[in-house]
């Protein structure tokens, strides 16, 4: 595949995986999710391969969630195909036998914060920013969200992102469970570095067996959520309570939500 929204490195048993829209903060539209599929499939067939370091270009996000310009035009059919390209993603980066470091400069949010999820390690630089943004946009993350949150912050902090859609720093983030750790930006790639060596240094057959234990709690919930979960979401694509919060995010105004219950729909 020749790749347009991301770049696919190797060194020395490291693949770098960089989203490559700075422009849009690296938000992520059908084509970014395809490719980042394939460079994690590329990476978790590589027998040289032992880690794997996703991170965004740019310095100012790692990844600002989905493409709200794409999303506007998005209807049922269409989110039932989106979701379908969601679970490819994850499924290739969970039952990939090598651990993924998420590697974080500035925002990683809504679809971003998801994909972070999926990773095995997050490092972030100290002006980093963590939160969801569904409700907010007139959508949901369940993606990842719903189901794998709790495990990492806890259950009421979970459904406070989740609803609240606040966001938060990297201290913040690293404080309740989200991140593995922080420094100042210059310092980032040294520690993720670091890491992917001590990995490295490690058994890959036993980190292979580690992952896939590790993950079997969680795959439990995740898989009978995310099935049903995503067919909701994609039904509710292009109706009016969902059109508003795009309009309003892309007119960058605040949503209207209240309507909806003052007309008790």
């Amino acid at each position: 595949m020749d790749y347009e929204d991301v770049s696919y490195e190797t060194r020395d048993g490291i693949a770098t995986i960089t989203i490559e829209r700075p422009e849009k903060r690296n938000a992520v539209r059908p084509q970014t999710y395809e490719e980042l599929t394939h460079a994690m499939h590329c990476a978790a067939d590589d027998p040289t391969i032992g880690v794997v370091v996703l991170t965004g270009a740019g310095g100012k996000a790692f990844c600002a969630g989905g493409d709200i310009g794409d999303q506007s035009s998005r209807t049922p059919d269409v989110g039932r195909t989106h979701m379908r390209r969601l679970f490819a993603l994850s499924s290739v980066m969970r039952m990939m036998d090598k651990p993924i470091i998420a590697k974080i400069r500035g925002y990683c949010v809504g679809g971003g914060n998801e994909i972070h999820l999926f990773c095995d390690l997050s490092f972030a630089s100290e002006d980093s920013r963590f939160g969801q943004t569904g409700p907010r946009v007139g959508s949901i993350p369940v993606w990842g969200a719903c189901q794998l949150l709790a495990r990492y912050v806890g259950e009421r902090k979970a459904r406070e992102m989740v609803f609240g859609c606040r966001q938060y720093t990297a201290q913040q983030a690293l404080d309740m469970g989200l991140i593995n750790g922080v420094c100042p930006s210059e310092q980032l790639d040294a520690l993720v570095e670091e890491w992917c060596q001590e990995i490295l240094a490690k058994s890959p057959q036993s980190i292979r067996i580690a992952k896939v234990a590790l993950n079997a709690g969680s795959d439990l919930e995740f898989l009978p959520s995310f099935g049903p979960s995503s067919g909701l979401l994609a039904g509710i694509y292009g109706n009016e309570e969902n059109s508003e919060g795009i309009r309003a995010f892309l007119e960058k105004r605040p949503p209207d939500f209240r309507q909806y219950r003052r007309r008790g729909l």
